[in-house]
């Protein structure tokens, strides 16, 4: 039996479109679902400075394809030699959104980012005062801590900290993967909010290792055990305020994927929106899933929801294309493992 859900326009809340020949293939995937995307600095070399944003803005409104009604909110990617002044100034311009912590060394292209806390203090406590958010890869890279336990290592280690430290600091905890990622934030009310990837909601470590390793399904933070999964559905769905979608699609071409040293990172721009409503249906919760993708990020960023809306229709099984062909290599699209049946319009 068909059905329909209307819907505000979703946003993502984070979302990786790199450069060149890569972004000129993967935009058009976002653009055509998503009214608005924060758009992760960690280029080669990061976009750390006003000019940098400004570049990179300028090249992805370039590429957008003719009539796409498409907004990308900028950030800056934060290392040591951040100055305070800078930030404050790129935030009084409207320029950029939010600001990007990645530690050093725990994702692709975080080779810049943060070795000693201590070092953005100064640029932390100007964000407070000026309520610009922080948004935070939130796993430890210590070698002596297991992969699967970065993500509650960081909350206990590095981020409760932080937070104690500078109050008022408003955080992103970005693409948590953990029942302990959730219960943080549940446990915070103020100035603390956290995105959810598609892909997080749908696999669990199994889905990378059982039976061959899988390497589309292999993203950092890593999928972890299916008790964390559900966690993260029963957050999503629940129409807490506090969680919001962030894709985190992360595209690399094939044959970097594919290789004896994959590179991590999941594309799911393309069928996003189909994979959530049957996440959102499978929970009984399809009238959670407005809030989830459309109004809990633009409350928290202190913006208005989208005006336009999206209509999802349940009808036969999608087809959507396993790969997407770029100018920089094909990048295949996340596989649910399941039929999809939401058709978005």
């Amino acid at each position: 039996m068909t059905r329909t859900l209307t819907i505000r326009r979703p946003d993502d809340w984070h979302l990786h479109l790199r450069d060149g020949a890569m972004m000129q293939g993967v935009l058009p995937e976002t653009a055509r679902h998503f009214g608005r995307a924060i758009v992760m600095p960690n280029l080669v070399p990061p976009v750390v400075n006003a000019a940098d944003v400004t570049a990179y803005r300028d090249r992805i409104l370039a590429a957008l394809p003719q009539g796409a009604d498409f907004t990308p909110l900028m950030t800056l990617y934060l290392t040591e030699q951040t100055d305070p002044a800078d930030i404050a100034a790129a935030h009084e311009s409207g320029l950029v959104t939010a600001v990007k912590l990645y530690p050093a060394g725990a994702t692709t292209n975080s080779a810049s980012g943060v070795r000693a806390f201590d070092k953005v203090r100064g640029v932390l406590e100007v964000m407070a005062e000026i309520g610009m958010p922080l948004c935070v890869h939130g796993e430890v890279t210590d070698t002596e801590v297991d992969i699967f336990d970065r993500e509650a290592v960081f909350i206990d280690r590095v981020l409760d900290p932080l937070r104690r430290a500078t109050p008022g600091l408003r955080v992103v905890m970005e693409h948590i993967t953990t029942a302990d990622g959730v219960a943080y934030v549940a446990d915070h009310h103020k100035d603390l909010g956290a995105t959810i990837t598609t892909h997080h909601l749908i696999i669990n470590r199994n889905h990378i290792l059982v039976g061959g390793i899988r390497p589309h399904y292999y993203c950092l933070p890593v999928a972890k055990r299916e008790k964390h999964r559900i966690a993260l559905v029963e957050a999503a769905t629940s129409g807490d305020r506090r969680f919001f979608l962030g894709t985190d699609s992360a595209p690399h071409a094939d044959a970097a994927k594919e290789s004896a040293c994959g590179c991590a990172g999941i594309f799911s721009a393309t069928n996003t929106l189909s994979c959530l409503a049957e996440v959102f249906e499978a929970a009984d919760k399809l009238d959670s899933l407005e809030r989830f993708a459309s109004l809990n990020g633009a409350a928290f960023y202190g913006l208005e929801p989208n005006a336009d809306t999206i209509t999802l229709t349940r009808g036969d099984p999608v087809h959507y294309p396993e790969k997407i062909d770029t100018g920089a290599g094909p990048v295949t699209v996340f596989d649910p493992g399941f039929p999809l049946h939401w058709h978005v319009s």
